[in-house]
């Protein structure tokens, strides 16, 4: 299992749910029923693929340990290759290790901070 899992959420709902004391996901995780995670390794696609010149969003980075058994890794709905982090509950705030900016650059793709693996 990855030490650590991440998920790209909106600005203003990350501080909706720092304000509740745990996420709950967007509308896509509620309609699929669990909140959408990638590893390291994926989360560049991800952002690539579902996240595409979107502004305002952060990465959330959270101890895959502090999940428990809510935390399964799954075969994606869309096909995709690999085995993604997919959590069956609401993400505690107390599991999030950090949260980073993740602005759009002059070319229109996402910049990762710096040493983002």
């Amino acid at each position: 299992m990855e030490a650590f899992i991440y998920t790209l959420v909106r600005r203003a709902d990350w501080a909706e749910a720092a304000a509740a004391g745990a996420y709950t996901g967007s509308a896509d995780d509620r309609r699929d029923g669990f909140l959408h995670f990638s590893t390291a390794a994926q989360l560049r696609a991800t952002a690539a693929k579902h996240r595409k010149g979107e502004t305002d969003l952060v990465i959330v980075e959270a101890e895959s340990a502090r999940l428990g058994d809510s935390l399964r890794f799954e075969a994606p709905l869309s096909g995709r290759p690999g085995l993604f982090p997919h959590l069956y509950a609401p993400l505690p705030l107390s599991a999030v290790t950090r949260v980073l900016d993740l602005p759009l650059g002059p070319d229109g793709l996402h910049e990762f901070p710096p040493g983002f693996p």
